[in-house]
């Protein structure tokens, strides 16, 4: 039962997260810890574990879901690159910020941390990107059906927010994606589904590095790793052909409600 509970976990997690371009750590890292209280084989479950875990079933959700972006042609790996200059280093410092972090602290601001997350997702549909966007490398890209994008960026700004996005995913395991994707079509005017792909991309490349980082500290669990990454791989191929064949509407209703009650979850966990 309790490995049936783990493999449902990573498959909501990928396919969330590589529908919406948040990488599944959202999903995971709570669902880790809340479930502690119910599941024998989590009671030794600490942030940083639930945390260095979930950074490393990311790396699966990420490659799964960057192939199968690739195949659809919606990735921009020349900007992606860009990006992880930034979140690289954003990475380590909040796998640094997570070491000495405790349960109901990080019960606490991780609950909060989702409910901001929560508020992105309900404007999400309604950002437009800005008037006179910032100027800086203009990037053009073809999908599969051959639609032709034009945007841009400023590399100096891409690679600060990135730092910040890559912080964001060694502190609380989570992709970084609810930071990067809104700004990627706001501030640079990607297109929606260009944004969520190279994010998913970006995600792939911090989660390395946050992992590499969590795995020297021992924060990994290999054995429910083994359980998660399978639900994990598939929900990423499945959220990327959803992503491409329907309107994600309904789901992300679905999930801003399942992400307000979890918050409030943890925010009570924690403060009580």
């Amino acid at each position: 039962m309790e490995w049936i509970v783990l493999l449902l976990i990573g498959l909501v997690a990928g396919t969330l997260g590589s529908v919406m371009g948040l990488g599944g750590g959202i999903v995971i890292v709570p669902a880790l810890l809340l479930f502690a209280y119910y599941l024998p084989i989590l009671n030794h479950m600490t942030p940083q574990v639930a945390v260095g875990t979930s950074l490393l079933i990311m790396i699966f959700t990420g490659l799964s879901s960057t192939f199968a972006y690739m195949k659809q042609k919606k990735i921009d790996f020349k900007s992606g690159a860009i990006f992880f200059t930034g979140s690289a280093p954003g990475a380590l410092f909040g796998v640094w910020l997570n070491k000495g972090i405790n349960v109901d602290a990080f019960f606490l601001y991780f609950g909060l941390f989702i409910l901001f997350v929560s508020f992105i997702l309900f404007i999400r549909n309604h950002i437009k990107p800005l008037p006179g966007r910032l100027s800086g490398v203009e990037r053009s890209h073809i999908d599969q059906e051959g639609h032709h994008y034009t945007y841009r960026f400023h590399p100096f700004i891409a690679i600060i927010i990135a730092f910040c996005v890559g912080m964001v995913s060694g502190l609380f395991g989570v992709g970084g994606g609810s930071l990067m994707v809104p700004a990627m079509i706001v501030l640079f005017g990607f297109p929606p589904h260009i944004a969520v792909a190279t994010s998913m991309f970006m995600i792939l490349l911090s989660s390395i590095v946050g992992s590499i980082s969590h795995i020297a500290l021992g924060n990994v669990d290999w054995f429910l790793a083994t359980a998660l990454i399978p639900g994990a791989w598939f929900g990423g191929q499945l959220g990327a052909a959803i992503n491409r064949r329907l309107s994600s509407d309904t789901l992300v209703m679905v999930f801003r409600i399942f992400l307000i009650v979890m918050a409030i979850r943890l925010i009570f966990n924690g403060s009580f």
